[in-house]
């Protein structure tokens, strides 16, 4: 798969304004000090790569459709997603009234509505936190209020992503990525925030096996710090 044109690009910056999220404990650790570019984002007008979709969405209950995604126990650092879907066969143009699906673990990496694994617990089957439905504004546009996600054996840190049109036709399945030094920073020093697991046999974009032929058209943007929390952007390119 070519990836030309790359665009290199901080992936953490400080972040000047407040976000619209319920507070939990803070800190005062800034992490732009701390976290540095280590992979490039290919901008370039070309579809986004498709991934595989499991763990598996579930579209039910009704609250499935969604903004506010977070678990609730308080965990985690805050973070807004903010996902902008473009269509390649309109020159990258912004593309409305798609449905975007997202899915992620917790910061222990267990997923919701899955059990019966070390890493999916049973109590977790009955529920559908860190899973959510929003549909793109004018300008491709859907946001989330969830947590920077924890991470699992064999997998770098990612967000699953499912994209349909307004019809409910699939366009894209494919994952988030954040850059190796973020995740690694937040879950050394995010104890706090119930961080717990360290970075011991922590799985690297480079070597993950969905992320491992490349990251650069699915590496987001991260900017904030665990005090005042994050703010990622990414922009997925779907074939329509």
């Amino acid at each position: 798969m070519e990836r030309k044109q790359f665009i290199r690009t901080l992936s953490f910056l400080a972040f000047s304004g407040p976000m619209a999220l319920i507070s939990c404990k803070k800190d005062d650790i800034d992490l732009t000090s701390e976290i540095g570019t280590d992979t490039t984002i290919d901008s370039t007008c070309t579809v986004t790569p498709s991934e595989t979709e499991g763990p598996f969405p579930t579209k039910s209950p009704a609250s499935y459709v969604r903004s506010d995604i977070r678990k609730g126990d308080g965990l985690g650092v805050e973070m807004a997603a903010l996902i902008t879907i473009a269509s390649v066969k309109n020159s990258c143009s912004p593309l409305a009234g798609a449905l975007v699906d997202i899915w992620h673990c917790d910061v222990d990496g267990n997923y919701s509505q899955y059990g019966g694994t070390q890493m999916q617990p049973a109590n977790c089957q009955s529920v559908n936190w860190f899973r959510g439905r929003q549909t793109t504004d004018s300008n491709g546009l859907v946001t989330f209020n969830t947590i920077f996600p924890g991470w699992y054996q064999s997998r770098a840190t990612h967000i699953h992503v499912h994209i349909y049109d307004a019809t409910g036709k699939s366009l894209l399945v494919t994952q988030i990525a954040f850059q190796d030094s973020l995740s690694i920073d937040v879950n050394t020093n995010g104890s706090k925030y119930g961080y717990t697991k360290g970075t011991s046999g922590y799985t690297y974009n480079s070597r993950d096996n969905v992320f491992g032929d490349g990251v650069e058209k699915q590496m987001s943007t991260v900017t904030g710090s665990m005090a005042e929390g994050l703010e990622m952007k990414v922009t997925l390119r779907v074939n329509t």
